[in-house]
């Protein structure tokens, strides 16, 4: 299943590739594992491929190079930057336009490509005006580097201002049966300029998928996350609980009934799970041959209304990013 993304934007598969936990976020990961998970997607079809700049200081993007050396005009590579990568995971925002002329030229070289399919500002930069941001990316388009633009977790003013310079294609940001908060202000205002929408964590990192039972089950970067903590890991936990007796009652697994309700949410919007193992990524992408009646959807929206998660997205360092 392909989609259009943005009003006048190219055609990708509606269920993507999350490759950011192939390089260390989510615990271990076996590079060979994950090139071939790489590789099987693009046998099925599912061209979308994540990844950042900034995901383990660029390594994330190397191993991308590898596992589609011999395959880059079936790939379509969204590459997030604006973000400096630190030894303990992110680290500062930086929206200037010689940081980004800067980055695209090393992320080409990290990927070995001559041009990006989607380049997205990962994060907004509140010292740097929005317009010279994406003024620098629109340079990238003029010369070929460059094919789409992006914004990430962007506030509705910032989108507004952004698309006054360029055509912005996409905006990627959390959506999901736990995280609604898109659907206020943010659906809205990209649907009213012809924007996509990019929907990354659709499985609340893994929780929907049930793959936890007690706080000590998570030895990654999701112990630091408010939501995989103390009471509000075992609220989180019976919503997961919820989610698993719906999906059973629809014959599918909670993964599947998690991402088939998102990309049910509108022909503009894309998901990207992420996995770094090919069954995972076989039951993610068969979610788009599941039906979800208007009984489905106003039954799951009864059960996981808007704000229904227990805990922020993410520690209040990383939820000062969001939104600008």
């Amino acid at each position: 299943m392909n989609r259009t993304l943005g009003k006048n934007g190219p055609s990708v598969s509606a269920i993507g590739l999350g490759c950011m936990g192939m390089s260390g976020a989510y615990g271990h990961a076996d590079e060979r594992s994950s090139a071939a998970t790489i590789e099987k997607a693009l046998e099925l079809g599912h061209n979308f491929l994540d990844t950042a700049d900034y995901y383990l200081s660029g390594h994330n993007e190397m191993l991308i190079a590898k596992a589609i050396s011999s395959k880059r005009d079936k790939a379509f590579l969204s590459v997030k930057t604006g973000m400096m990568a630190s030894p303990g995971g992110y680290g500062p925002v930086n929206g200037h336009p010689d940081y980004l002329r800067h980055a695209v030229m090393h992320s080409l070289q990290r990927l070995k490509t001559d041009y990006i399919d989607l380049y997205t500002l990962g994060r907004v930069d509140p010292d740097i005006p929005i317009e010279e941001s994406v003024g620098a990316m629109a340079e990238l388009v003029a010369k070929g580097l460059v094919r789409y633009i992006g914004l990430s977790e962007a506030s509705a003013k910032s989108i507004r201002r952004a698309a006054a310079v360029h055509a912005i294609t996409a905006l990627q940001t959390e959506y999901s049966l736990w995280t609604r908060d898109v659907e206020t202000e943010i659906l809205p205002t990209i649907r009213g300029l012809g924007i996509g929408l990019v929907a990354y964590a659709p499985l609340s990192r893994g929780f929907i998928s049930g793959e936890f039972k007690i706080p000590g089950d998570i030895k990654d970067n999701r112990a630091r996350m408010p939501r995989y903590q103390g009471e509000n890991f075992y609220k989180n936990l019976e919503l997961a609980e919820k989610i698993k007796l719906i999906a059973h009652e629809k014959g599918c697994t909670p993964s599947q009934l998690a991402i088939a309700w998102v990309i049910a949410q509108g022909n503009d919007i894309i998901t990207i799970p992420g996995t770094k193992h090919i069954h995972r990524l076989e039951e993610n992408t068969a979610s788009e041959f599941i039906h979800l009646s208007r009984e489905d959807l106003a039954g799951l929206d009864a059960v996981m209304p808007m704000g229904i998660a227990s805990g922020p997205r993410y520690p209040e360092m990383f939820m000062k990013a969001l939104n600008n």
